[in-house]
């Protein structure tokens, strides 16, 4: 497999001076990623999302709540063997998803540009500094204010924290990549619990109160269709939410 990912490597950096994309398409379309990820691709949009983030080969990329590995296993492929991703699970995940940590450290044993960080959510990057050019946190924000049973959610101060910790980890001008469900205005993180949602002016209040600058927001994963007054894992609307896009910015 390592010989693999070092080929893709090769050729995403020689295909990268035709076209500055085509090492985000290699990346989707890498016959190594499993089936089951490949089949969630089209209500996600993987390559649009890494494409509006302007993840470049090189890069050192966190993802933040990476569950599985979805995005990390993609994000491997596009910054090359020259960059590395930091595939983060939070402790609570870690402790009530097992198996999902379970993916992470044999992606990370399979790539040498995987690291795996388990952190606590105040803390999440605090073992970097100035150092990362990105950071993802796609579907999961909404779950750092989830009060789950036998769990304590994090405070808003906590949240606060986190996106201070990410703000530090970037070097000036890196990116913050932020995708979650849509609620309906004025819920704030009231509906996490039954409809694994949050109201997007909250988050945003959140994490421009880190210091973070909004560079771009996009409407590619929006569906105006979705009611937003029911649960993300309803049949009717699963894998096709109304979701928000918001990419900050560390200034300069």
């Amino acid at each position: 497999m390592r010989l693999a990912i070092s080929i893709l490597a090769l050729a995403v950096l020689s295909a990268c001076s035709a076209n500055s994309t085509d090492h985000i398409t290699m990346a989707v379309n890498d016959s190594g990623r499993p089936e089951a990820d490949m089949q969630r691709d089209a209500g996600r949009h993987p390559a649009e999302m890494l494409t509006f983030a302007g993840v470049q080969p090189g890069w050192r990329v966190a993802d933040l709540g990476a569950g599985s590995g979805y995005y990390s296993r993609i994000l491997s492929g596009a910054v090359g063997m020259d960059g590395e991703v930091i595939s983060e699970n939070m402790d609570w995940i870690v402790e009530r998803f097992p198996n999902a940590d379970t993916a992470i450290t044999e992606l990370a044993a399979e790539r040498d540009n995987i690291t795996r960080l388990v952190s606590p959510v105040p803390a999440i990057l605090d073992d970097y500094d100035n150092e990362l050019d990105a950071a993802f946190m796609m579907l999961i924000y909404h779950d750092q204010a989830w009060a789950q049973e036998g769990f304590e959610a994090p405070t808003r101060e906590d949240r606060i924290a986190m996106n201070r910790s990410i703000f530090n980890a970037l070097r000036p001008g890196g990116v913050y990549l932020v995708v979650d469900h849509r609620a309906e205005d004025g819920t704030g993180d009231s509906v996490i619990g039954d409809y694994h949602r949050i109201e997007e002016a909250f988050v945003r209040e959140e994490i421009e109160a880190a210091g973070f600058e909004l560079a771009d927001e996009s409407d590619i994963l929006s569906n105006p269709d979705d009611t937003r007054t029911i649960s993300v894992f309803d049949p009717s609307i699963r894998g096709n939410t109304d979701r928000f896009v918001l990419l900050y910015r560390k200034p300069l």
